[in-house]
């Protein structure tokens, strides 16, 4: 469509030159004896990352590695909202028939999260052996290289319309999602929303609740008939160790958003400090190099609504703030989504590691893979498992083959 145009990520000069200004000027604080992590980012790493982004890392090399990758922007309009610049990567097959897969990051991340299962997913599927997908992966409103909102009530409703729109733009009238964290979430308002669309989620996180004897008799016997395996068992000691330990985050974002905001605009140690602790935390051992975490931090500090506006999804979820009816809220996001089949891969390391009894309280289940190792960020932590389970979940003989019509992966 004429009005889909190709991007180029080009930040200009003096923005480089500022943020190298602000990162020499930076004032640290000091720091308690043995505190290493549990405390929040050590300081000595926080001082050398700072050190590096300011002295040595190149960002117009980064720059050129991501321009290897087609970007494009379009117009996007939700209900009672202004149009926004939705930017996105979208690399076709060249299997016809292959899936339309719309890939939906989340908080720290962003579309870069996508580019190690990009290939694979749309360029090794050879639609004979293993399904090819079309892969759409977009920086969501407020995020990356997408434009910002300045209205209030831009939540998971709108977060979901945007991205249904998109695909049908694009021109998939039906079309499957692979995300985690507020991926998941909006996947998941996408099959409440849009189920004549939006045919099948693949997801490496989830929230649910126990099965309850009222809504999912079956699953609630199971649940109390059935010990949790020790996989399940360590999933809930993780889940527990991060509502207690690691959810000040998002008690800050889901209140005042604003406040963290002036430290994420003006400071880029603010910013790469609150990044950079989860990066670390909610990953498996993964060896994140100085150069990763400066391109990871920089798509926040360049991005073209600016870092403050990535938080405001987690105050905008959890208040109604116009008053809509059927608001999708935690509440919802728990609750059964009929028509949409579901697959889960579940990460030891992960936020919210629950049981399968508990997952299953979602929607119709037909896919769940166990990994051994992994953690939040599986697409960069763990690309090949998180490839094979996609490819399982929809290649032939996967719980969701054939789901979306005209479109099985196969050549034939």
């Amino acid at each position: 469509m004429a009005d889909i145009k190709h991007y180029n990520i080009a930040i200009e000069d003096s923005r480089l030159e500022d943020l190298k200004l602000r990162l020499s000027l930076a004032r640290f604080p000091d720091e308690l004896d043995g505190a290493g992590w549990e405390m929040g980012a050590p300081l000595a790493d926080v001082k050398r990352l700072a050190k590096y982004w300011q002295e040595s890392y190149d960002w117009k090399k980064a720059e050129r590695e991501l321009n290897k990758i087609p970007h494009f922007v379009t117009d996007i309009q939700c209900d009672g909202f202004e149009p926004l610049a939705i930017h996105f990567i979208h690399v076709r097959s060249k299997v016809k028939g292959a899936i339309p897969l719309l890939f939906i990051h989340g908080w720290p991340g962003h579309f870069e999260e996508v580019l190690k299962v990009l290939k694979p997913l749309a360029e090794d599927g050879d639609g004979v052996d293993r399904p090819a997908f079309d892969v759409v992966a977009p920086s969501l409103p407020n995020f990356g290289f997408s434009q910002g909102t300045k209205k209030r009530g831009f939540a998971m409703e709108q977060y979901a319309e945007t991205m249904n729109k998109l695909m049908l733009k694009l021109g998939y009238s039906e079309y499957v999602t692979q995300g985690g964290d507020w991926g998941c979430h909006i996947s998941r308002s996408l099959g409440f929303l849009y189920p004549k669309h939006c045919k099948a989620l693949h997801l490496n996180f989830g929230t649910a609740n126990p099965p309850e004897f009222l809504k999912n008799p079956i699953l609630a016997l199971q649940h109390a008939t059935t010990s949790y395996t020790k996989r399940e068992q360590q999933g809930l000691d993780r889940t527990k160790w991060f509502a207690e330990e690691g959810y000040g985050y998002n008690v800050e974002q889901s209140t005042k958003p604003q406040t963290l905001g002036y430290a994420l605009a003006d400071s880029p140690v603010a910013c790469l400090s609150w990044i950079y602790e989860k990066l670390h935390d909610w990953t498996d051992s993964y060896a994140w190099t100085d150069d990763e975490v400066c391109t990871w931090v920089s798509i926040y500090w360049f991005s073209t609504a600016g870092p403050a506006a990535s938080v405001r999804i987690y105050y905008e979820t959890s208040h109604n703030v116009d008053g809509r009816a059927d608001k999708i809220g935690k509440a919802r996001l728990r609750a059964y989504v009929p028509g949409v089949k579901l697959g889960f891969s579940h990460f030891p390391l992960d936020l919210h590691v629950l049981p399968s009894s508990w997952v299953r309280t979602l929607g119709d289940v037909v896919y769940e893979k166990e990994h051994e190792s992994g953690g939040h960020f599986a697409a960069w932590e763990r690309p090949g498992e998180l490839v094979g389970d996609v490819r399982e979940m929809f290649g032939r003989g996967g719980g969701a083959f054939g789901v979306v019509k005209g479109a099985t992966g196969y050549a034939s």
